[in-house]
């Protein structure tokens, strides 16, 4: 089932693109849909982009909901194993 519920947000990184090109990322979306590639009936969907460089400029992901829960859990222990003076 969709939510149709999607989250914006701004952030500050870099992703490697089509070309093997990296570029800097500006613009999150999340959303939990039917995805377009991978293979399974709903996804959660991440896109990374920076909007100034028009649609190319853009690096997407479609997990299941227990992948997704899987990078979570993932980054939030890389977090919290690094030292406050290097989290800025």
């Amino acid at each position: 089932m969709c939510t149709y519920l999607t989250v914006k947000d701004r952030i500050d990184g870099s992703a490697k693109g089509p070309g093997g090109a990296w570029f800097h990322v500006s613009d999150v979306t999340v959303y939990f849909d039917h995805p377009v590639h991978a293979m399974a009936e709903h996804t959660l969907n991440i896109d990374l982009t920076d909007p100034s460089k028009g649609p190319g400029a853009r690096v997407a992901l479609e997990l299941t909901a227990e992948s997704a829960r899987a990078l979570v859990a993932a980054i939030q222990e890389a977090l919290a194993a690094v030292p406050p003076e290097l989290a800025g």
